[in-house]
């Protein structure tokens, strides 16, 4: 299933950023993964089941990006960090604002759903974690100074979400750029760069 699940998971993603949460319909990832509906229901049985493989999906390719440049120099892997959150990676502005608006969606279906919230705690916890082992190599390699680097990574991390909610809910798009530049100045080169 390795072939058919990436298909899966590109069409759904892609389905996701087009439609949304609430207007995403199985058939809509069928048609975009070049698959009949009844296969897709072969390994998915519900739109929560496959949206939760999703969430578990792109935080697979997270870390795989994360570990592929744990070798950069820690200031810079954290700046590609801030500016992939902010911005994304190889998606155009629209594309990444329509999946933070569907992630958005998502994330306000968590308080109903059980498979929502488990999912969502756990990607939160490991881009948390994630992004602390950084500040944490930058500490050890004498590049930071000495912080509480899960509390910086706090900061970050929070500091990205307030952005790119402003940015999606209140079409407020200097928010990213506004954020990053805090974060780059003040964060990770006032506070941390030794």
């Amino acid at each position: 299933m390795a072939g058919t699940r990436e298909r899966i998971m590109d069409a759904t993603y892609e389905a996701l950023c087009e439609h949304g949460y609430a207007s995403l319909t199985m058939q809509d990832i069928a048609d975009g993964c070049d698959c009949s509906k009844s296969n897709l229901h072969y390994h998915f049985d519900t739109k929560e089941e496959l949206l939760v493989e999703l969430l578990a999906h792109l935080l697979d390719r997270f870390e795989t990006r994360v570990s592929d440049a744990a070798s950069d120099d820690p200031r810079d892997q954290l700046v590609d960090l801030v500016d992939l959150f902010l911005f994304g990676d190889d998606r155009d502005l629209e594309e990444h604002r329509a999946f933070h608006t569907a992630l958005l969606e998502l994330r306000a279906q968590a308080p109903h759903s059980d498979a929502f919230r488990e999912q969502l705690t756990e990607n939160d916890a490991r881009v948390h974690a994630a992004v602390t082992a950084v500040i944490e190599r930058g500490i050890d390699g004498g590049r930071f100074a000495a912080v509480d680097a899960s509390r910086t990574a706090a900061h970050l991390l929070a500091a990205v979400q307030g952005a790119r909610i402003r940015w999606v809910t209140l079409g407020d798009d200097a928010a990213p750029r506004t954020v990053r530049e805090a974060l780059v100045d003040d964060v990770i080169d006032g506070r941390l760069t030794a």
